[in-house]
């Protein structure tokens, strides 16, 4: 059984940034793609950007692309997300998520993903 515990968000002004990390227990983590997702207040969950289970490729949403950034750490089954030149409107509850297929990619869509965490809020003051 999968379990993913985001932490690391806050309150932050503008411009500013903030690093979140997702620590996963289990011994799949290394072997599986993983995405961080979003969702803003009355707003459906959207894609922010995925990296293959060796972090040797990752992807961006074109909102966050020169901004975040995505790793991991598979000797400590942690993944992260760098948050730079932080906007109003990236303020939202941010997900972490494992991707259901072993030594695949990521996927874009919430379908592809069998695990969550339970989200960290982010919020950007203007």
């Amino acid at each position: 059984q999968v379990q993913l515990v985001e932490s690391g968000g806050g309150l932050v002004q503008a411009g500013g940034s903030l690093r979140l990390s997702c620590a996963a227990s289990g011994r799949t983590f290394s072997h599986a793609g993983m995405g961080w997702f979003r969702q803003a207040p009355g707003k459906d969950r959207e894609f922010v950007g995925g990296i293959t289970w060796s972090g040797s490729n990752t992807y961006y949403a074109d909102s966050v692309k020169g901004r975040f950034t995505i790793s991991r750490d598979n000797a400590k089954n942690t993944l992260y997300l760098q948050m730079n030149s932080l906007k109003s409107e990236d303020t939202a509850v941010y997900y972490c998520a494992q991707a259901t297929d072993l030594f695949g990619n990521y996927g874009l869509t919430e379908e592809k993903y069998g695990a969550w965490g339970q989200g960290t809020q982010v919020t950007v003051s203007s």
